[in-house]
């Protein structure tokens, strides 16, 4: 996977690049449970280096679009994360910091962002993007994004297909139709269907055919048209959305009732069923860090450490650097590793050693540690319903 340095989001646009009709979206939601501890409510994934490159998620989402949209940028967060969120990006226009009041799903998010850029420009063109998930080769992904803008022009919803590399059961998939033949969109294709989340003989059969892609919830589509296709829908979650964007004081009262919904379930997939989606081919690394097993192999290869080597500082000397056995999020001075491979987050300030055991992922925080294995490591969630349970918000 490629990387880059952190750059500033205005000055990393040039004049070759940026697509002047064209608005980056974040939404910046979500607790992602399955990385507790080190993610949870009051500060999700999204706001952490979770690749040990030296800037959050968030703010690699942020750079990756700033060639693409320049200053045109909109993040919706929840408002319990607008502090964090504009120190983290404090090139954001005050006004394009959207603090959803509480959490109405994805439509909600992104439809209020439409309808800010819709006032603006009835003509410009939005792209969403999560802020919690990770891309490499980037000039291919903002390639892809550039003929997903071609194909928004016509008027279709368009979303990004990411070509599966296994047959995963954790994504949705994107049932690819017809070439569809726009200028400046040589990969775009007719959706078919956006289907659930498979078993892994369907998975299977779904990479043997080649017509199908993972959805990674990247959609691009023009403001209007987004919410002209909700209002077919889901009439009053349009009409609601629209005046919240146009008297910004009604946001407090009429936010908790709007439609709680995903854009899948809102938008994507009825539009689909209407032939009103297309998809671009988007062959880049992708991944949406969705627990330990995952991030482990999102690591740089300087983080990880040799098998059946030592790694830590004893007496001052630090020893071992190896052939990625286990791989250390943190500082690699607290971590001992011997004959053992996996994950150690190292983030409390103590030494944490591990002796003699394969695949483990241990998670340590000044007030929660975290052992288990890559094989569990989608089962995080458990923990954190049982913390929920016993009403230990101040864990979760």
């Amino acid at each position: 996977m490629t990387s880059t340095d952190p750059i500033d989001a205005q000055n990393a646009t040039t004049a070759d690049e940026s697509v002047d009709d064209f608005w980056a979206v974040i939404p910046a939601g979500g607790a992602g449970t399955r990385l507790w501890p080190l993610s949870r409510a009051s500060s999700p994934k999204f706001l952490h280096d979770l690749t040990g490159r030296g800037r959050s998620l968030l703010q690699a989402t942020a750079a990756r679009l700033a060639p693409l949209c320049g200053p045109r940028l909109v993040v919706v967060t929840g408002a319990v994360h607008q502090e964090a969120v504009s120190a983290q990006l404090p090139q954001l226009i005050d006004c394009k910091l959207l603090a959803e009041p509480s959490p109405r799903d994805s439509m909600a998010a992104i439809g209020w962002a439409a309808a800010v850029v819709e006032r603006e420009n009835p003509e410009a063109v939005i792209g969403s993007f999560a802020a919690d998930h990770i891309v490499g080769a980037e000039d291919d992904f903002r390639a892809a994004v550039r003929e997903a803008v071609a194909l928004a022009r016509t008027g279709d919803v368009v979303t990004i297909g990411i070509r599966p590399t296994h047959p995963s059961t954790g994504f949705g998939y994107i049932h690819e139709g017809q070439q569809l033949g726009v200028a400046g969109a040589p990969h775009g294709y007719r959706v078919q269907a956006f289907v659930e989340k498979p078993d892994e003989r369907t998975a299977r059969s779904y990479l043997e055919t080649g017509e199908y892609r993972w959805n990674a919830g990247m959609f691009v589509v023009k403001a209007k048209v987004l919410l002209d296709v909700l209002a077919n829908y889901h009439p009053q979650l349009a009409q609601s959305l629209r005046e919240i964007a146009a008297d910004p004081h009604s946001l407090a009262p009429r936010w908790s009732e709007l439609t709680k919904i995903a854009i899948d379930h809102a938008v994507a997939e009825p539009a689909a069923a209407d032939g009103r989606v297309a998809v671009v081919r988007g062959d880049f690394p992708w991944d949406d860090v969705g627990d330990f097993d995952s991030l482990t192999d999102l690591l740089p290869p300087d983080a990880h450490l040799g098998h059946g080597q030592i790694h830590g500082q004893i007496d001052g000397q630090i020893d071992g650097q190896g052939d990625g056995s286990l791989a250390v999020l943190g500082d690699a001075a607290q971590v001992l590793g011997v004959d053992a491979g996996g994950l150690v987050a190292a983030q409390s300030g103590r030494l944490v050693a591990v002796l003699g055991i394969d695949n483990v992922v241990v998670v340590d925080t000044p007030d929660a540690l975290l052992v288990t294995t890559r094989d569990k490591a989608q089962q995080v969630k458990r923990i954190v319903d049982a913390l929920k349970a016993q009403e230990r918000t101040d864990l979760t």
